[in-house]
């Protein structure tokens, strides 16, 4: 049985280099659950994280056994806003809102998501297993960039992609900050994490409307 690795798929932008750069981003299926505050300290934040893995390799297991496709379980993904932007950069975390997110492949149907979930549960008991829900999130144009080290050291990298890149090449950020987390923060030294830093874009022009932060889908 042949294993497919969403990371190396040609048609989607899970490779990046730390030069900022523009991407289109296809509409991808994943895994999410939605929450709130500082990702260090919050329970509910690990708990999430806790119900998207175990609900993923369940149905990682229901895909093999009912439709005869492997496939390897994808990387943490979040999707981050905030009413203001900055708390960023300044690392304001207990401020920031987050969806948490697993990518699945094209061929995991709902049917296979509820069965795959009810795996799980019935394994451990989760949480914040409620939570997890199977959308697909559409982010279009966007800049991208890889992150290399701390996770609290991306300040300067975001600042660069928001200050700099954008208004030179006359786009502005649209959606929530996307970050891609390509490294296993439990067994990788801080220094040498690999992040890809991710914002959906559209070009400068005059704003007609109250516009608010908030994940795509």
């Amino acid at each position: 049985m042949d294993n497919h690795d969403l990371k190396k798929d040609p048609r989607l932008p899970y490779r990046a280099t730390t030069r900022i750069e523009v991407v289109d981003v296809p509409a991808i299926a994943f895994l999410a659950a939605v929450g709130e505050g500082d990702p260090n300290t919050s329970r509910l934040y690990a708990d999430v994280v806790e119900a998207l893995y175990a609900s993923s390799y369940g149905v990682r297991a229901v895909a093999m056994a009912e439709l005869g496709r492997k496939h390897t379980v994808a990387p943490l993904e979040g999707l981050w806003w905030a009413g203001d932007l900055q708390v960023f950069t300044s690392r304001d975390k207990d401020a920031w809102h987050w969806q948490m997110m697993i990518a699945q492949p094209a061929w995991v149907t709902g049917d296979v998501v509820a069965a795959g979930i009810e795996r799980a549960r019935s394994r451990r008991d989760l949480a914040e297993g409620d939570r997890v829900t199977f959308t697909t999130v559409t982010e279009g144009l966007a800049v991208q960039t890889l992150h290399v080290g701390p996770y609290d050291a991306e300040g300067p990298t975001i600042a660069r992609m928001h200050e700099e890149f954008m208004p030179q090449h006359g786009y502005r950020p649209r959606g929530a900050r996307h970050e891609i987390y390509l490294s296993d923060a439990r067994k990788t030294a801080p220094e040498r994490l690999r992040t890809i830093l991710r914002q959906p874009i559209e070009p400068i022009e005059p704003i007609t409307q109250t516009e608010q932060p908030g994940p795509q889908s």
